[in-house]
């Protein structure tokens, strides 16, 4: 009687096993949660050519915006586990389980590949804004309670939460105007509409060195290489003020671990390629590339800061 279910699940395996030996055999479709312009969509379109030489097959960037990453986020999660589909995200990943009650996907739907980067955000003004530094923005801010408004790649983002904590503890009022992505966030900052954004570095530097924005201070906890002249925000008046955000990559948890690991290899090769290692370090930001139980670690971490950080803040979605 125990024979079919055994020679089921012995077929299973084999069939596994098979395709994780001629893994990947067809295209591979990273899904950025957000739409085209952000900083996620950036590293992706970076990382993907690289990706496709190293394993040899076509690697597709595919936006499904929507619902602060949730659309795109629950389409892998509910993706064949084969390795073909990957999702590359960021911090607003881990801080949406605090935000909202019910999402359609669990913790355990997503297996970690890699931290691909970690990076500072930078506090950027449109030009018109008369203040040269942070110190000047939080005096001019301070005179104007509640006018200005800052723009944020949406409800629940690391811009918007990270803005909500600079306010608390630079003592200013800011009005929040979400968006539906840094893209569109930055296309309203470019044209004065919006005057402030705490801006991904990696999307925001070709118009900072363009002169077309201007940066007041980085958000990291030191210095950035890339823009080693400006300041912190700890040092330029808010002391004790760090935020840094990241990209990662995942998969639907039930991938082969076979395939898992020549993913990751596949990526992670990709990533130090002096091309894309390069072009993100000049971005600011900083490859890491670390193994899926690292990778797993830190987003335990960063799960647990910013559910501290909304508790602390009140912040609630608009």
């Amino acid at each position: 009687m125990m024979l079919l279910p055994m020679m089921s699940c012995a077929l299973l395996l084999f069939a596994s096993a098979s395709a994780a030996q001629s893994y990947p055999a067809k295209p591979i479709r990273i899904v950025v949660p957000y739409p085209p312009g952000g900083g996620t969509d950036v590293l992706a379109r970076t990382l993907a050519p690289k990706m496709s030489e190293g394993l040899g097959q076509q690697v597709l960037v595919d936006n499904r915006p929507g619902a602060n990453g949730i659309i795109g986020t629950d389409a892998v999660a509910k993706a064949a586990p084969d390795g073909y589909t990957a999702l590359v995200t960021l911090a607003t990943h881990v801080i949406n389980p605090a935000l909202y009650a019910k999402l359609p996907y669990g913790p355990d739907d997503l297996a970690p590949v890699t931290l691909l980067a970690e990076y500072p955000f930078v506090i950027t003004v449109h030009p018109s804004l008369p203040v040269k530094t942070l110190k000047e923005f939080i005096a001019f801010a301070k005179s104007r309670p509640g006018q200005l408004t800052y723009a944020s790649s949406g409800n629940g983002s690391g811009p918007h939460l990270g803005m909500e904590l600079f306010k608390s503890m630079a003592g200013v009022q800011l009005t929040h105007v979400p968006y539906k992505g840094a893209g569109q966030a930055m296309t309203d900052l470019l044209s004065g509409q919006v005057p402030v954004f705490l801006n991904n570095f990696l999307a925001g530097a070709p118009m900072i060195k363009a002169g077309r924005l201007r940066a007041l201070a980085v958000t990291g906890a030191r210095r950035s290489s890339a823009a080693p002249v400006l300041p912190t925000v700890m040092e330029a008046g808010v002391p004790g003020y760090a935020v840094t955000g990241w990209y990662g990559m995942m998969v639907p948890a039930a991938t082969p671990a076979t395939v898992l690991r020549i993913l990751h290899e596949g990526t992670v090769k990709a990533l130090k390629s002096r091309e894309v290692s390069g072009k993100l370090a000049a971005e600011a930001a900083e490859v890491t590339g670390n193994t899926p139980q690292e990778f797993a670690a830190f987003l335990k971490s960063e799960t647990d800061k910013w559910a501290g950080v909304i508790r602390r803040t009140g912040v609630r979605l608009d």
